[in-house]
């Protein structure tokens, strides 16, 4: 009929001209697509620093475990380096008891005793110091993996501010997404770089 110079507009050619004039509909279903799209970014980077949090602290309990074996081996070593000190003591108590035709054999003993006690107390003290630099990594593998917990509480932060955003329609919580979804990947950078 539009040939007569009468046209009659269905629902749908007006719901058209509304989004073509920028209408109320439109914005809303283009909020709901950032974030959509803004939601699933921030999940799967999310997942990935929740990963990274996981292996760090699974390192850390691994670096502690072996901490706490070269402690035992060191504390071992301190042990036998302790007996060899015993037995030294009694060689230089029977060095003044005995004849003196048997004190180089004792004499012999101590000096044996003495060079034994110091490689031992060397292998103590290195066991020590390694059991202090597994100590250490694990440290340091426990804050690298507060880091990435604070990186992803942030994003999950920011996924359920994106959520209320979507549901009371609101551009600046949109906004309040984004900032803090900025703020865990600037926490997530940090824990990567081991800071």
């Amino acid at each position: 009929m539009s040939g007569h110079g009468f046209h009659v507009h269905g629902p749908h050619d007006h719901a058209m001209e509304h989004v073509a004039h920028g209408g109320g509909h439109h914005d809303d279903e283009g909020m709901a697509s950032q974030l959509a799209v803004i939601t699933a970014v921030l999940a799967t980077v999310g997942a990935i620093f929740s990963y990274m949090g996981g292996a760090t602290q699974a390192n850390a309990g691994l670096y502690k475990n072996n901490a706490a074996i070269k402690k035992t081996e060191a504390s071992n070593q301190w042990n036998y380096y302790q007996a060899k000190s015993s037995k030294q003591n009694l060689a230089e108590l029977a060095l003044t008891l005995v004849p003196a035709a048997e004190k180089d054999e004792y004499q012999k003993e101590i000096t044996r005793y003495k060079q034994e006690k110091t490689e031992i107390k060397a292998a103590a003290e290195k066991l020590e110091q390694e059991s202090k630099d597994w100590d250490k990594q694990s440290d340091e593998q426990m804050h690298q993996h507060h880091r990435w917990a604070q990186a992803t509480t942030a994003l999950q932060v920011a996924i359920a501010v994106a959520a209320i955003a979507l549901l009371t329609k609101r551009r600046w919580m949109e906004w309040v997404t984004i900032g803090t979804g900025v703020l865990g990947v600037i926490i997530g950078v940090l824990a990567w770089l081991h800071i």
